[in-house]
């Protein structure tokens, strides 16, 4: 069941970027967003020298994805994790450098498919949108209970939406009579505050509105802020990192932590540049990479992926 719904993004570019470094007998890809585990399968699978270390917060996911990679036995680790633990991990696992990391950013197929989840703003559901349900707060919480100037700066913050205080007074008006539980009423509040312009325009006029909630009730950004340098910093020299992304957030996050790698720190006019201000990354995409329109037309959630590489180049030096 898991293999036919999910389908992986990029597949073939991400293998490529990560080559050069899994070739090695004793390589080390971290995988950081198992999910059902199409990246994972076809690294073990590619690259049959290297041993797989995978990350997820979903216990559902890391189920399927154990029961999907069990063939490749001891190669695979699988870690109920979220990504920005990865140092613990690599401790615990005794393992201080790795070859290759790769990120697959957003929401996992499976989790937007099973409607009860409430990720998904085209079915009804109950309001819940963790990624980990073990703890945390759900979307329904944030609504109920989130100061009407905090959901304002979420909504603006993390899903760009600029109506966003229309839509929260209504929600404050709405949340007075009844606490929220489900997705439906919410898409229904959300139709009814916009301007009938803004309407026509852009798909769903919920979707924003919703992206917002998930980044808020998983602390997505601020996760993956410190996910991407620790990453980087646990690549061995050769070592490479693959990031797909999915919302111009996560992009602008990834750019500028990969930008800041590869560029030259020295103070100017320094007739030599010592090594602890030369680069320790270099960018392996020209910005960032799309899908192909193939891929886009065969899979819809393609569509807004955003692929970024990097190779680690040096040492830092103290």
């Amino acid at each position: 069941m898991s293999e036919t719904r999910h389908v992986p993004v990029m597949l073939q570019r991400c293998l490529d970027l990560l080559a050069p470094a899994l070739a090695q007998p004793g390589a080390v890809v971290v995988d950081c967003t198992l999910g059902l585990g199409g990246h994972s399968e076809a690294l073990l699978s590619t690259f049959p020298a290297a041993r797989l270390v995978a990350l997820d917060r979903d216990p559902v996911a890391l189920k399927l994805a154990e029961e999907r990679l069990e063939p490749f036995g001891e190669r695979a680790t699988l870690v109920h994790a979220v990504y920005d633990e990865l140092p613990e991990v690599l401790e615990r696992l005794g393992i201080p450098r790795v070859q290759g990391v790769l990120f697959d950013l957003g929401v996992s197929s499976m989790q937007l498919d099973e409607a009860e989840r409430g990720f998904a703003y085209a079915q009804d559901a109950p309001l819940d949108m963790r990624m980990d349900q073990t703890g945390g707060i759900s979307a329904a919480e944030v609504l109920n209970t989130y100061p009407p100037g905090e959901l304002v700066r979420i909504l603006r913050s993390y899903g760009e939406e600029k109506f966003a205080r229309k839509i929260v007074e209504a929600v404050v008006r709405e949340r007075e009579k009844e606490p929220f539980s489900n997705s439906a009423r919410l898409v229904e509040l959300i139709r009814e505050a916009l301007p009938q312009a803004a309407k026509r325009t852009g798909g769903n006029p919920a979707k924003r509105t919703f992206q917002a909630l998930r980044i808020e009730v998983n602390g997505e950004l601020p996760i993956l802020e410190r996910a991407v340098p620790a990453a980087v910093s646990a690549l061995a020299v050769d070592g490479r990192i693959a990031v797909l992304s999915y919302h111009s957030l996560e992009d602008r996050l990834v750019k500028q932590v990969l930008a800041e790698g590869a560029r030259n720190t020295a103070p100017p006019g320094l007739p030599v540049v010592p090594e602890r201000y030369q680069p320790r990354l270099k960018l392996l995409t020209r910005g960032a990479e799309l899908p192909a329109e193939d891929e886009v037309a065969e899979n819809r959630r393609a569509a807004p992926a955003r692929l970024r590489g990097a190779q680690r180049i040096r040492e830092d030096v103290a």
